[in-house]
């Protein structure tokens, strides 16, 4: 059996950002941290952005390994005790603990077939559901012979993945239930204004479809649509959102809700095991309610805030993390609770192109899309935190202004 001080369960950027927290303040006790993956940490969202722009695959690359941890790489725990403060891989490796974190983030939603059982190849290794970094070999050395593909999900991963394959000059066709790209975050017209715009780029955009199946022709992928529609393409990309991974927590008899339940320091109901990362769900006193994030900023933040808080710093998280995206010359950074089907108040400097989305409830602002405008997120925050009430004519040429 293997002791360690510090025990991380998940390989990715919350792990990684964890062990930075922990020798802060600790930089001698020991730290063991496991992953599914092969790979050790590394940066997540350049696989759908600044790789496919000429960074070099090289820079995605944490630097977990300088802060003199053992990782134990492609293996999972299967089996977690609090009581002995015990864990258990699938090899049947045991690891003793005094402070365990779960790191263990989400795994990709699944497309749903409406094929009968045995007939279908959903699940069969022809869709690439798109979160690691093998995901990003093996598409990247697909582009090196296939030129059609098609991206399912009109979301983060998808409208990124149809943006970063256009630009390397394949041929994309973005399937998706909804009506627009980012239907679910951006107001109606902006929506509108980006999906035209990626049409604009030569991506062929189909909106209000959704895959029942996938299956093989010969040397083609045939996708099927619910409107009986069908696609012949070279490869397919599924980003349709991600599940998060709870299952230990729950077999460990943890608190679950949306996520696993966190208190301020990002414990959880078992006062020596923390969770951090997209798996984590904690009160936002900006927002006033509990949320789980998916994002980098938050999986950094958390993952070092419980790293220290695991060595003894004992300081509350209330930070309200930011997320971005990148879409061809396009670009957002935003902050807060940003869901579509609030009332939004949009401030344009530049119709479509710059601008700031206010996104309302009860006469207070929950979230803020800055699109094209940088070095405005503190005051976003800001913003978020005042009691109001605020009206269009508070914010709009207003707020920028300041």
């Amino acid at each position: 059996m293997k002791d360690f001080r510090y025990f991380i369960v998940g390989g990715g950027m919350t792990g990684d950002a964890a062990t930075e927290g922990i020798r802060e303040l600790d930089s001698t006790g020991t730290i063991g941290l496991i992953s599914a993956e092969s790979d050790p940490p590394y940066q997540r969202p350049p696989l759908s952005k600044k790789l496919w722009f000429g960074d070099p695959f090289e820079s995605i690359w944490c630097q977990t390994v300088s802060r003199n941890g053992e990782m134990f790489l492609g293996r999972r725990i299967t089996a977690i005790d609090p009581v002995a403060k015990r864990v258990t891989d699938d090899e049947g490796t045991q690891y003793q603990y005094d402070k365990l974190l779960l790191a263990t983030g989400g795994s990709p939603r699944q497309l749903a077939s409406a094929a009968p059982v045995g007939q279908s190849d959903l699940g069969k290794g022809l869709v690439t559901y798109y979160r690691t970094a093998q995901d990003y070999r093996y598409i990247r050395k697909q582009t090196e012979t296939k030129q059609r593909f098609a991206v399912i999900g009109g979301g983060f991963i998808g409208s990124e993945m149809a943006a970063a394959l256009a630009t390397v000059k394949k041929q994309v066709v973005l399937v998706m239930p909804d009506q627009g790209i980012c239907s679910r975050v951006f107001p109606a017209e902006l929506s509108n204004f980006v999906t035209d715009f990626f049409r604009q780029k030569g991506v062929e955009v189909r909106p209000g479809e959704t895959v029942t199946d996938v299956r093989r022709d010969g040397e083609r992928v045939v996708v099927s649509m619910k409107s009986g529609n069908e696609l012949a393409v070279d490869s397919v990309v599924a980003g349709i959102g991600i599940t998060p991974d709870v299952e230990l927590a729950k077999q460990a008899g943890l608190a679950i809700g949306n996520g696993i339940v966190v208190d301020e320091f990002l414990r959880t109901s078992s006062p020596d095991i923390y969770a951090a990362g997209d798996v984590a769900e904690f009160y936002s006193p900006l927002l006033e309610k509990r949320v789980r994030l998916e994002h980098e900023d938050n999986a950094n933040r958390t993952g070092k805030q419980a790293g220290r808080n695991m060595a003894g710093a004992g300081e509350p998280f209330h930070h309200l993390s930011l997320f971005y995206s990148d879409l061809f010359e396009l670009g957002y950074e935003a902050v807060g609770e940003i869901d579509s089907r609030l009332e939004t108040i949009v401030d344009w400097i530049e119709p479509f192109r710059k601008g700031v989305i206010f996104y309302m409830k009860d006469a207070r602002v929950r979230g803020v899309m800055l699109w094209n405008v940088w070095k405005k997120v503190p005051a976003a925050r800001k913003l978020i935190a005042q009691p109001g009430p605020l009206t269009a004519q508070d914010l709009v040429g207003r707020w920028l202004a300041r």
